[in-house]
C-alpha cells in the first residue's frame, strides 16, 4: 500500500474514531444474533431444509407483527388517503434496503394505477387495492401522487453511494428537490431507527408541511432513546407518528435486507394499499401469514444448491424477469455488500469486474428502457457537483438490465456458459426456472403486495443460503460484511473484536481494531473480506 493510501486511511480511521460513539450500535435489537440460528452457516451447507424450517419460522412471525400493528397501520393509511384527497403527496423516503422497499412501494403504486385506468378485473384484493389508487386527488396525475427516493438517488438501488447516509442533509436536499411541499405526507423508513439520511428527510418534512411525518423502525423506543441521540431527537418530536415494528434479531445478524425491511414494506403497503379500516388489515395480515406458513419451501434446497455450485466453479447467473424487476434488483444487489461480492458490473468502465449475479428484463432494448421498466418511470439520478460521476445519469446508463444484459455480461466475463434463473408470472402462478429446475406456486388468492413480499421472503432466504454455503458467514454473524459507512464500519469492528477475543485476545482495543480496519479496507478488493483480513492482520489464528 503506497504512502498516500497509509495516509489517507489513517485520517478516515481518526475522523471515525471521533465520531464512534453516535454509531456503536451493537446494542441494538437489530444487530443482536437471533438465537434460533446460530447453526445457520452449517445448516446451509449440511441440512438446508432445517435452515429453511428456521426461517420460515421467524418470517411468520414478523407478519404477525404487521396483524398486531393493525390499528397503527391503519392510522397511517387513513392519513394517506386525506393527504391525496386534499391535493397531496405521499412520500416515501429510505436509505439501503429501506430505500429499495421505498421505491418498490412507488412501483407497485404506478402499476395499480395503471390497471384500475384499464380497468382490469381481478382478486378482490387487487380490486380493493385498484379503489385505493382511484382516489388519488384530482389535483395530482394519480401516478404521480406516491413519490419515493433513497439515499444516492435511483442509482443507489443497484450501488450503494459511499457515505451517502451517513448525511443528514442530504436527505433534507433529496427531499426538497423532489418537490415536497406544505401538505404532503412523508413516511420515513429505518431498519434501526438510526440512519442519519433518513432522520434528516424526517426532520426536513416538519419543517417544510404542516402533516406529521411518519418514522417508521425496527428497535423498541427505550432502547434507542436511551443510546442514540438522533433517534432520542427523532422519537421525542412532537410533529411526527411514530410507527415502531420492532422484529428482534435478523436471521444473518445485522441482515436487516431480511426480516426488518420485510416487516416495513409489507406494513407501508397495507397503508397504502388496503384501507383504513384496523380489522381488515388485521385480517389481511394474518391471512397472508398463514399463507407463507403452510408453504413447503423444500423445493428451494434444489436451486440454492444449483446456484451455489455454479459460483463455486466460477461461473455467472442472470436473473431474468419482466413481472418482478424491483423485487429481483433488491435481492440480488444486496448480496454485494452484505456478503463482500463485486456489485453489478457497470459496462461503461474499461474492465468491469463481473457480479456473480445480474438483472435482466426481457422485451427492454438499452439501459434507459430497461431503467424505465424497472422502475415505472423516467429514472431519478443525482446530478450534484461532485457526485454526478457516481450517481448521476451517465454513470446511472451504464448499468443495463436490457435484454441485450446476457451478451453484454458474456463479453465481460468471457464466461461460458452463462447460467439464467426465470422468475415471472404464468397465469395464476409464480413461476421459478433455473434449466433443468422449475417449480411453481399458486398466487391466485394473493394481492401483488402479498405477492411481492412472498418473493422477497422466498429470494432472501435463497440467497442467504447460498452464500452460506460458500462460507460468507460463520454461524449467523455476517464477518464478509462490506464497511461501506459509518454504521457497517462499527459492526465489522465489533465481529473483528469478538473473534479476537475468542482467541483470547481481548487486549486489542476498539480504537487498534478500527485503524487496522481502515487499513485493510484501502487494500482490499471488494470481493475480500475486510473482516478476516483485520483480524488476522491482529494476530487472530482461526480461519
Amino acid at each position: 500500500m503506497s504512502s498516500e493510501d497509509q495516509d489517507r486511511a489513517r485520517r478516515n480511521a481518526e475522523d471515525f474514531l471521533q465520531k464512534a460513539d453516535a454509531f456503536k450500535l451493537g446494542h441494538l435489537e437489530t444487530e443482536k444474533p437471533h438465537p434460533k440460528t446460530r447453526e445457520l452457516s452449517d445448516w446451509a451447507r449440511n441440512d438446508v431444509q432445517t435452515a429453511l424450517s428456521t426461517i420460515q419460522q421467524i418470517d411468520v412471525e414478523v407478519l404477525h407483527t404487521a396483524a398486531e400493528k393493525a390499528e397503527e397501520i391503519a392510522a397511517l393509511g387513513e392519513d394517506m388517503r386525506r393527504t391525496r384527497r386534499d391535493g397531496g403527496r405521499v412520500f416515501f423516503s429510505g436509505c439501503g434496503a429501506t430505500g429499495r422497499l421505498s421505491l418498490t412501494l412507488e412501483y407497485l403504486w404506478r402499476e395499480y394505477v395503471a390497471a384500475a385506468a384499464r380497468g382490469e378485473a381481478g382478486t378482490e384484493a387487487s380490486r380493493n387495492e385498484k379503489a385505493a389508487a382511484q382516489t388519488a386527488t384530482q389535483h395530482e396525475p394519480e401516478a404521480e401522487a406516491v413519490a419515493a427516493f433513497m439515499a444516492g438517488g435511483d442509482l443507489a438501488l443497484v450501488k450503494a453511494i459511499e457515505d451517502f447516509e451517513d448525511h443528514p442533509e442530504y436527505g433534507a436536499r433529496q427531499l426538497n428537490e423532489l418537490g415536497f411541499r406544505d401538505g404532503d405526507l412523508l413516511v420515513a423508513i429505518t431498519e434501526g431507527g438510526e440512519t442519519p439520511f433518513v432522520i434528516g428527510t424526517l426532520e426536513e418534512a416538519t419543517r417544510r408541511s404542516h402533516r406529521s411525518p411518519y418514522f417508521l423502525y425496527c428497535n423498541p423506543d427505550e432502547v434507542l432513546r436511551g443510546t442514540v441521540e438522533r433517534s432520542r431527537r427523532a422519537l421525542e418530536n412532537p410533529h411526527t407518528h411514530n410507527l415502531n415494528l420492532t422484529t428482534g434479531p435478523q436471521v444473518l445478524s445485522g441482515s436487516t435486507r431480511m426480516q426488518a425491511s420485510t416487516i416495513q414494506m409489507y406494513a407501508a403497503g397495507l397503508a397504502l394499499f388496503k384501507g383504513e379500516r384496523p380489522e381488515a388489515l388485521s385480517e389481511a395480515a394474518r391471512r397472508f401469514a398463514d399463507y407463507v406458513a403452510a408453504m413447503d419451501l423444500g423445493f428451494l434446497e434444489r436451486f440454492i444448491v444449483k446456484e451455489a455450485a455454479i459460483y463455486e466453479a466460477g461461473e455467472f447467473v442472470t436473473y431474468e424477469t419482466s413481472d418482478y424487476g424491483m423485487c429481483v434488483v433488491t435481492d440480488t444487489t444486496e448480496r454485494a455488500p452484505t456478503f463482500s461480492l463485486a456489485p453489478f458490473e457497470n459496462f461503461e468502465d474499461a474492465d468491469p469486474t463481473p457480479s456473480w449475479a445480474y438483472l435482466s428484463i426481457p422485451g427492454t432494448d438499452g439501459a434507459e428502457q430497461a431503467w424505465q421498466a424497472l422502475l415505472g418511470r423516467e429514472p431519478r439520478p443525482l446530478e450534484w457537483e461532485g457526485i454526478a460521476h457516481v450517481a448521476g445519469k451517465r454513470r446511472l446508463l451504464g448499468y443495463d438490465f436490457s435484454g441485450r444484459a446476457p451478451h453484454l455480461r458474456k463479453e465481460v466475463s468471457g464466461a461460458e456458459p452463462l447460467h439464467t434463473f426465470r422468475i415471472s408470472r404464468r397465469g395464476n402462478a409464480l413461476r421459478l426456472e433455473f434449466e433443468e429446475l422449475e417449480h411453481e406456486i399458486d398466487v391466485s388468492g394473493l394481492s401483488r403486495l402479498d405477492e411481492y413480499t412472498l418473493l422477497k421472503i422466498l429470494l432472501n432466504t435463497h440467497s442467504t443460503l447460498v452464500m452460506g454455503r460458500l462460507g460468507r458467514y460463520e454461524g449467523n454473524v455476517m464477518l464478509w460484511v462490506r464497511p461501506s459507512n459509518y454504521k457497517l464500519i462499527d459492526r465489522a469492528a465489533r465481529y473483528v473484536s469478538a473473534l479476537l477475543e475468542r482467541d483470547g485476545r481481548g487486549d486489542v482495543s476498539y480504537e487498534d481494531v478500527v485503524r487496522e480496519l481502515f487499513r485493510q479496507n484501502e487494500r482490499l478488493r471488494p470481493d475480500e473480506s475486510t473482516v478476516w483480513e483485520t483480524y488476522r492482520a491482529l494476530g487472530g489464528t482461526r480461519g
